[in-house]
């Protein structure tokens, strides 16, 4: 078989690998750590991950801008591009959102630490008092 599908080797879904691994090492960064910033962190990496997932399918081989001209038969989809472009700015104001709330618990419990605030708000919330 000779095109496109039948020459489709290992490396050929490198890219996929690696969003694989970016998706799962953020999955667990966000699971297993304590830290809030670590938290955050983890939910960018995720973030990531699913911009690569997007953006490399939308490349194609030999495509290019999506100008019509008789010289050009075969064109690069821009719509993952534009549609990542508005992942990043909403990523960006999540992250900014996340990180103002940190500083917010830290100046309410003076830790970032998912445990210690736990522990805090439970012995304030058995002595009776409102946070």
């Amino acid at each position: 078989m000779t095109g496109t599908t039948g020459s489709m080797t290992l490396g050929g879904h490198f890219t996929y690998f690696i969003t694989i691994f970016l998706m799962m090492a953020g999955l667990f960064i966000v699971v297993a750590r304590g830290n809030l910033i670590k938290k955050l962190v983890g939910l960018g990496i995720f973030q990531t991950s699913v911009y690569l997932l997007y953006i490399a399918p939308g490349k194609l081989v030999g495509g290019t801008a999506p100008i019509l001209d008789d010289a050009y038969t075969v064109y690069s989809n821009p719509l993952p591009h534009v549609l990542i472009l508005t992942a990043i700015v909403v990523g960006v104001a999540t992250l900014a959102l996340g990180l103002a709330l940190v500083v917010r618990i830290r100046e309410a419990y003076d830790s970032i630490e998912e445990d210690e605030i736990l522990v805090i708000a439970e012995s304030a919330q058995a002595a009776g008092i409102e946070e």
